[in-house]
C-alpha cells in the first residue's frame, strides 16, 4: 500500500498510484474533509494554491507534449517541398527523414522512462527538451540530407526522454502536511490522465496545422527553425512548474535495455520498410525475424534478472494486455486516417497545405473534449463500457471515411474523422490508466514509457498498413493508360489520363483500406473489452509484480 514518507519516496513494493491506504479506511466518511485539509497544506507548503499549481504543471507538460508529438506529423505536409529542395534527397532518404525521428523516439521510450525513475523525472525532462531543441536547430541548418536525418534522430532521442516524464510528473505524489507526500486520489489521477491523453491526441493533429502554417513560407527549414524558440520556452516553463520528485533506487539493466531497444527498432524497421519493399521482401522478413529473436531474448533475460528494466511478467496481466492492444488499435485507426487526410484534402478536394491543416481543427476539438467525456462515462458505467463505446465510435468513423469517393464533400469527410478522433478520446484515458497503474509508483516513468511505446507502434502500423493497402488498390484500379505510378500526382502527370479516373482509383483504394482496418479493429476490440478489469475510473485495476527496477 502507498505510504506517506518523510522523504516523499515511494517504496518499490508499493501499489500503484491511487491505491487505497489503511489510513484512508480509518478515515472513512471524513476522507473528503481530509483531502481538503491536505490540499490546503499542500498549497501552504509549496508556496501557492495546489489547484493553480496543478494547472501550471498541466500547461507546462502540455507544451512539451505538443512539441515532441506534434513533430511526428508536422513534416508530413512538407515532403513535396523537401523533395524539391536544394538537398535533393532520394525517395528512401525522405522516408528516413520522416521516420528516423519516430524510430528513435519509439525504441527508447521504455529505457528513457526507466532512466527518469532512477535519475529524476524533472531533470530527465529538461535534458530531453534541450536535446530535442538541439536536434531541431541541426535540422534547420542541415547542409546535407545525412545531417538532416541525424538531426531528426537526435530530436527523437530527446523526445524519448520527454514523453514518459510528462505523464510521470503529472501523476507524481503531491506535498502534504508535515513535509510528507501523498498520492493523487483516483479522481484527480483520472482527470490528469485524461488531460494528458487530450494533449497527445491534440498534438498529433495540431502538428499538421502548425506544420502547414510554417510550410506556407515555401521552405521546410522554417518548420525546424520555429521549433527552437518554442523549445526554449517549454524548458523555461517546465523548469518553473514541474516538481522535483524523489529518485527511486534501482540498479541499471543495460542488457535488458539493449535487447528491448534493438528489438523494437528492428520491428519498427520492418513496419516502416514494408510499404516500400513489400511485406514479404527479404529485408522486411529478416528485420521481423530479428525483432522476434531480440524480444524473446529480452523476455528470457527479464524473467531471470534481479532488477530488470521492465518485468516481462507484467505483460501477462489481462489488464496490461488490454491496455496495450487497445492503445495500439486506437492509434492504428487514427493514423490510418491521418495518413489519408492530407492526400484527400489536397488531391481530391484541392485545398492548400495550410487550408488542409485548418480543416482538421474539428478533429482536434474532438480529441480535446472526448477524453473528459470518456472519464465521466467510465466513472458511471465502468471501464468496459467506456472503452467499448470508444472503440465502437472509432470503427463507425472509419466506416464513414471508408465510404468516401471522389465526389465526397468536406462535411461528409470531416464527420468521419471527428468520429475517429472522438473514439480515440473516449477510450484513451482508461487504456492509459490501466497500463500506467500496472507498475508501482516508483516506476511511473517506465509505465508511461510502456503505454507511449504502444501508441507509437500503433501509429507506425496504421501508416504502414494504410499505405500498403492504398498503394496496392490504387495500382489495381488505375486505367491502363496511366502506366504504373505509385502516387496521385505521378498518375495525373501522365499525358491523356482522365483526372476523374485517377481520383476514383485513389478514393476507391482508400475506402477499401479503411474498411479493412475498421473490421480488424472491431474484431480485436472484442479481446480488449474482454481482458479489461471491471470497476470504474480511478479504481486500481490490479496489483502488478514489482519487478520493474
Amino acid at each position: 500500500m502507498t505510504r506517506d514518507t518523510p522523504s516523499g519516496d515511494t517504496p518499490s513494493g508499493d501499489a500503484p498510484i491511487g491505491g487505497t491506504r489503511s489510513s484512508d479506511a480509518a478515515a472513512g466518511a471524513a476522507r473528503p474533509a481530509a483531502n481538503r485539509s491536505a490540499d490546503r497544506a499542500c498549497g501552504a507548503s509549496s508556496g501557492g494554491d495546489p489547484v493553480r499549481g496543478g494547472a501550471a504543471l498541466t500547461v507546462a507538460m502540455g507544451l512539451c507534449v505538443a512539441l515532441v508529438v506534434g513533430m511526428v506529423s508536422a513534416l508530413n505536409l512538407g515532403i513535396p517541398l523537401l523533395s524539391a529542395s536544394d538537398l535533393r534527397p532520394s525517395a528512401e532518404a525522405v522516408v528516413w527523414v520522416v521516420d528516423g525521428y519516430v524510430a528513435v523516439f519509439a525504441c527508447l521510450l521504455i529505457p528513457a522512462g526507466a532512466l527518469a525513475d532512477r535519475l529524476g523525472r524533472k531533470g530527465t525532462l529538461l535534458a530531453g527538451m534541450s536535446v530535442f531543441g538541439l536536434g531541431a536547430a541541426l535540422c534547420a541548418l542541415a547542409p546535407t540530407t545525412g545531417v538532416l536525418i541525424a538531426g531528426r534522430m537526435l530530436s527523437g532521442l530527446g523526445a524519448a526522454a520527454v514523453l514518459p516524464s510528462t505523464l510521470a510528473l503529472l501523476l507524481a505524489p503531491v506535498p502534504a502536511a508535515g513535509g510528507s507526500r501523498r498520492a493523487l486520489d483516483g479522481h484527480r489521477r483520472s482527470r490528469r490522465i485524461a488531460a494528458w491523453s487530450s494533449m497527445t491526441g491534440l498534438a498529433a493533429v495540431l502538428g499538421n496545422v502548425g506544420g502547414g502554417a510554417a510550410l506556407q513560407t515555401g521552405s521546410w527549414r522554417v518548420l525546424f527553425a520555429a521549433a527552437v524558440p518554442l523549445t526554449g520556452a517549454a524548458v523555461v516553463v517546465a523548469a518553473l512548474a514541474a516538481p522535483r520528485v524523489p529518485r527511486h533506487a534501482g540498479r541499471p539493466d543495460p542488457v535488458g535495455a539493449g535487447l528491448l531497444t534493438a528489438g523494437v527498432l528492428a520491428l519498427l524497421f520492418a513496419v516502416i520498410a514494408a510499404p516500400r519493399y513489400g511485406w514479404l521482401a527479404a529485408p522486411v522478413v529478416a528485420a521481423a525475424a530479428l525483432a522476434v529473436l531480440l524480444l524473446a531474448g529480452w523476455v528470457w533475460h527479464g524473467s531471470r534478472a534481479r532488477s530488470p528494466l521492465l518485468d516481462p511478467r507484467i505483460l501477462a496481466a489481462p489488464a496490461v494486455r488490454a491496455g496495450a492492444l487497445g492503445m495500439a488499435l486506437t492509434f492504428v485507426g487514427m493514423f490510418a486516417v491521418m495518413y489519408l487526410n492530407g492526400q484527400f484534402l489536397q488531391y481530391v478536394r484541392g485545398f492548400s497545405v495550410l487550408g488542409s491543416g485548418l480543416r482538421l481543427l474539428p478533429m482536434a476539438a474532438a480529441l480535446y473534449l472526448a477524453p473528459r467525456a470518456g472519464v465521466a462515462l467510465t466513472r458511471r458505467y465502468g471501464r468496459r463500457a467506456g472503452v467499448g463505446a470508444g472503440l465502437l465510435v472509432l470503427v463507425a468513423g472509419l466506416a464513414v471515411v471508408g465510404n468516401l469517393d471522389a465526389h465526397t464533400g468536406y462535411p461528409g469527410y470531416v464527420l468521419g474523422v471527428v468520429l475517429v478522433a472522438a473514439g480515440c478520446g473516449l477510450a484513451g484515458p482508461v487504456l492509459s490508466e490501466v497500463m500506467v497503474t500496472a507498475l508501482p509508483a516508483s516506476a511511473a516513468g517506465t509505465g508511461s514509457g510502456l503505454q507511449s511505446l504502444t501508441r507509437e507502434l500503433g501509429s507506425a502500423i496504421g501508416v504502414a498498413v494504410a499505405g500498403s493497402l492504398i498503394t496496392a488498390g490504387f495500382d489495381a484500379r488505375l486505367p491502363p493508360a496511366a502506366g504504373d505510378p505509385s502516387t496521385v500526382p505521378a498518375a495525373l502527370a501522365v499525358t491523356g489520363v482522365d483526372r476523374g479516373a485517377v481520383l476514383d482509383a485513389f478514393t476507391g483504394a482508400a475506402g477499401t483500406a479503411l474498411r479493412i482496418v475498421a473490421v480488424a479493429i472491431a474484431v480485436l476490440g472484442v479481446l480488449v473489452v474482454w481482458w479489461l478489469p471491471g470497476g470504474r475510473a480511478g479504481q486500481n485495476a490490479h496489483t502488478a509484480p514489482d519487478g520493474s527496477g
